[in-house]
This record gives C-alpha cells, sequence and structure tokens, in this order.
C-alpha cells in the first residue's frame, strides 16, 4: 500500500483561484491579526520540544473548502476534523482557526468544553504545516517560528495559509520571528534534545529555498530551532505536493529511537526512497553520537475505502502525541490496525492510544499530524 499525500497537480489547478481576505480573532477579540516579525538575529532563539512533551494546546485549522477539495468531500472531512479535534480534547484543550462563516458549523461538530474556537483566515486545514513551530528558551519562555509558508514550493493558493502562523501568535501573545527559510512544519522531525531528520526533497527543494546550502540551511535551524545534528533523508520530489515530509517518513518516539515507514511494493515510486531511508537511519547517529534504534511500521494492506486513489495516505506514521495519548489512524484493516496499535502502545507505555478513522483526510492526502500543530507548555 503506498504511503503518499496529497497529489499536487490536479489540486494546483482547483486551487488557482482561492483567495481569501480577512483578519483573524478570537469569538470576542477583535485585535489583529498579525503581528510585526522579530529582526533577524544570528543569536539562538530557543529549541524545539519533543512532541510527547507537554502541551499548552493543540491548535487546528478547521478549513476545509469546496475549491480545494471534491465539494462531496467537505462534510466528511470536516467530520475527519471534527473527530481528530475531539479526541484530543479528552486530554488536553484545542484552538480551532476557523472562518467567521463556518463558525457554526464547527461548533455544532466539535462540541466540547475543552475546544474554543478563533476567527481567522485560512485556505486549507494543514495547521502543521502554515502554523507556527513553537521554540522555549532557556527560560522556557515561547517563541513561534514562523518559516514563510508558500503553498508547498507553490503549488496551492496560499494569501491565507501564509498568514496563520501570526494568526495563532497574534492571539496567543507570543512573539514572532521569521526564519530565512521557506518550509513546513510536517517537514521537520526532532527528538528535542538537538536532533533533527529532515527530507532534502522538501527543505532544499528550489521551490522553497533556492541556492541555500545544507550548511546554510542547518545554520539556520540551528538559530531557529536549536537543532544541532541533523540526519538528512533523501526524501523524493514531485510526487506529492509536500515534496516528500518527513511526517510521512520517519518519526522520533523517544531519544535515539525512530519509527520508519517502508513501502514494500517495488511497484511504488517510494519502495526505493524508503528502503534508502531504513539504510540510512540504521547507521545513523544522534546529537550525543549515540545510535539511532529504527522500528518499521507496516502499513496496512487492505483497507475500509473502496477503489481508492493512488494518493490515499495510508500509513500509521502520522500519528500525533498529545498530553497522555497518542492519536493514530485505523483503515480497517484489521490486523494492521491492532499491530500497529500494538505497536504504538509498546513505544508509548504510559499514553493512551486511541485510533480514529480518518478516511477522507487521509483520501486528501493526509494525516492526523498534519492536521495537528502543539503549543509547548
Amino acid at each position: 500500500m503506498n504511503v503518499t499525500r496529497r497529489q499536487f497537480l490536479a489540486l494546483s489547478a482547483a486551487a488557482s483561484a482561492l483567495v481569501i481576505t480577512g483578519c483573524g480573532s478570537s469569538d470576542n477579540d477583535d485585535s489583529p491579526a498579525t503581528t510585526p516579525p522579530t529582526e533577524p538575529s544570528t543569536k539562538n532563539i530557543g529549541t524545539m520540544p519533543d512532541e510527547a512533551e507537554p502541551h499548552t494546546r493543540t491548535w487546528m485549522t478547521f478549513g476545509a473548502s469546496d475549491q480545494i477539495h471534491e465539494p462531496a468531500n467537505i462534510n466528511g472531512l470536516r467530520d475527519d476534523l471534527a473527530r481528530i479535534a475531539l479526541s484530543i480534547a479528552a486530554f488536553e484543550p484545542v484552538s480551532v482557526l476557523v472562518r467567521a462563516n463556518e463558525i457554526d458549523i464547527a461548533r455544532a461538530k466539535m462540541h466540547h468544553p475543552n475546544i474554543t474556537f478563533v476567527t481567522g483566515t485560512m485556505d486549507d486545514f494543514w495547521a502543521r504545516d502554515t502554523g507556527p513551530v513553537f521554540v522555549k528558551d532557556a527560560q522556557n519562555k515561547l517563541t513561534g517560528i514562523d518559516f514563510n509558508f508558500n503553498g508547498w514550493g507553490k503549488k496551492q493558493s496560499h494569501n491565507s495559509d501564509k498568514t496563520v502562523a501570526a494568526q495563532i501568535l497574534s492571539h496567543v501573545n507570543i512573539a514572532r520571528v521569521n526564519s530565512s527559510l521557506t518550509l513546513e512544519g510536517g517537514g521537520i522531525e526532532v527528538d528535542g534534545l538537538g536532533t533533527a531528520i529532515i527530507t532534502e526533497s522538501c527543505v532544499l527543494n528550489d521551490n522553497r529555498n533556492p541556492g541555500v546550502t545544507k550548511a546554510a540551511c542547518e545554520a539556520e535551524l540551528k538559530r531557529c530551532l536549536g537543532i544541532r545534528k541533523v540526519i538528512w533523508l533523501p526524501g523524493i520530489k514531485d510526487k506529492d505536493i509536500t515534496d516528500g515530509h518527513t511526517d510521512f517518513y520517519a518519526r522520533f518516539v523517544s531519544e535515539g529511537v525512530v519509527v520508519t515507514a517502508y513501502d514494500s511494493d517495488p511497484e511504488s515510486y517510494d519502495h526505493a526512497v524508503t528502503k534508502r531511508h531504513l539504510e540510512i537511519l540504521k547507521t545513523a547517529t544522534d546529537v550525543k553520537g549515540n545510535p539511532i534504534k529504527v522500528i518499521e511500521l507496516k502499513a496496512p494492506t487492505t483497507l475500509r475505502v473502496k477503489n481508492p486513489s493512488e494518493d490515499f495516505a495510508a500509513g500509521y506514521i502520522n500519528y500525533y502525541v498529545c498530553n497522555s495519548a497518542v492519536i493514530m489512524p485505523e483503515f480497517g484493516d484489521a490486523v494492521a490496525d491492532a499491530e500497529a496499535k500494538q505497536k504504538l502502545q509498546s513505544l508509548f507505555p504510559n499514553r493512551s492510544i486511541v485510533q480514529i478513522n480518518i478516511d477522507y483526510i487521509a483520501a486528501g492526502g493526509g494525516g492526523i499530524h498534519c492536521t495537528t500543530q502543539q503549543q509547548p507548555v
């Protein structure tokens, strides 16, 4: 089963006319959506924590649009987003950025005391990629890094999505720093101790960072996120809208432990690249020089969805770690679903493992992790 994401050619054409304007504010707050960026500096801003560290809240965007997605799928996509939000809300607060004209729909689908709504603008609902990346300094003060979202290399309209990070940071009154790099949150995986896994196909792509060398990229990631060691995976360009985000290939579970995807189908374009990723990770070391332990998380072989498109994202790697829980997908493959849940339970023994149906989001080429962004304590 291919572990893929949004096929960008169709989306690019469908989204070319999408322009949404306006300002974001809370339900009872008319404050402006944007804040002036902090001036660039060579000084380290902070360290990006591991996702498993405590959160203040999870951010999501309730932004499914029939100008990007099939109109017949919009309600299903909203239901999936609500299911994710409600699952997380059982363990921590969830803040949802939502268009003013859709807030009643969002409230009806996401009715929970732990869910609040912030009116704003967005083009789509992939908060991992459009939201800020939070870092903490030595005094545990938070800063939000804005990585200049450009529609995954200008493949999709992003006039509103490029402001999502600023809207969120304005609402929580946290300073924003613009990086010199253009990338998405789904392209970076960290252990919180200074090690990162990043795909070259995304971050070193000319459609985001033309002419930027690996060394220059690493220097900026060290400044913004406190990353001192990068394990570079090749990834793959031009096969999906993300150009091969890390969070569909490899994830840190804990210090020195990584789960990874392997596509065993020799006919799949992901077969060779995931095989190469396994080879790299099995010989890699973290920032402390310790070897990486690699655990394969096999994808399902059968699906509940009949005749899925090539872009159906049928993999378990794109889970989300929230306070006291891991929210992960199930696809109707009883054996594979149970095996993946059991494996994650063994890796996160002190957390509840919650499996949910996200078939519409998977059909849209994404996963649970893609729709969420954590705000650390």
